[in-house]
């Protein structure tokens, strides 16, 4: 009875214990794991802005997939409770579809695009530094950099092509948490809301003179990451 007594003692004081130095001024955090890219992608009606047709409002909405790649976070600890971060991942693919629009033909999937979004923040810890565990809160600046856009074989046989979409600057918000497994090791998850606005265009060349439509994106993802992280 003692002994059962004593043993859970040491295991509720070992998981409560902190360990020394979890974060301080002048370490080096690097965190890897998987990273999702869910956009919200609230749009504005499919609009033709070129062509014969321009200033047509062809109606309907532009819709974007989630994507999940491994995601990399390197933060420097500027004091014991501050620490600049910057984030990064490799490129997330999204399909891209318009819904309920006049465009018949691409009435589904007009086609993919990848993009990188690296995103510097300022992040603050609350917690005491030896704290094991560190939750944490950020803002920062988000630059999305869009590329290889391409229509799908659907809209291209209908004579669409030249999609393209502009790259996006934003601020970005974050709430996380390490946990510290060892001195140097730690576990942890972050949620974050990206503002990302682009414009994105599509050609299409099947109609007598060409013409090209346009839509406003407010892509504006939750982005999720967990995985697990070293300081230095």
């Amino acid at each position: 009875m003692h002994k059962s007594l004593l043993s859970a003692s040491l295991f509720a004081l070992a998981l409560a214990a902190p360990i020394a130095h979890a974060h301080e001024a002048g370490d080096i955090i690097v965190r890897a794991g998987a990273i999702t890219v869910n956009p919200k992608a609230d749009s504005g009606d499919v609009k033709v802005d070129r062509g014969p047709l321009a200033g047509a409002n062809l109606g309907g909405k532009a819709t974007m997939s989630s994507d999940t790649q491994l995601g990399l976070n390197f933060a420097y600890m500027l004091t014991n409770n501050l620490a600049i971060e910057l984030l990064a991942a490799t490129p997330f693919e999204h399909d891209v579809k318009l819904k309920g629009t006049a465009l018949d033909a691409v009435n589904g999937k007009l086609g993919t695009l990848k993009h990188l979004p690296p995103t510097l923040s300022l992040v603050y810890y609350p917690f005491d530094h030896k704290a094991a565990f560190q939750p944490y809160v950020g803002a920062g600046i988000n630059y999305t950099w869009i590329y290889d856009e391409h229509v799908g074989s659907r809209a291209s046989a209908a004579g669409f092509d030249n999609f393209r979409a502009k790259n996006s600057w934003g601020l970005a918000w974050q709430v996380g948490a390490d946990y510290m497994l060892t001195d140097n090791v730690m576990i942890n998850a972050q949620v974050r809301y990206v503002d990302i606005d682009t414009t994105a265009y599509v050609d299409n060349n099947a109609v007598a003179g060409g013409t090209r439509a346009k839509v406003d994106v407010d892509v504006d993802p939750w982005v999720y990451m967990v995985g697990l992280g070293y300081k230095f």
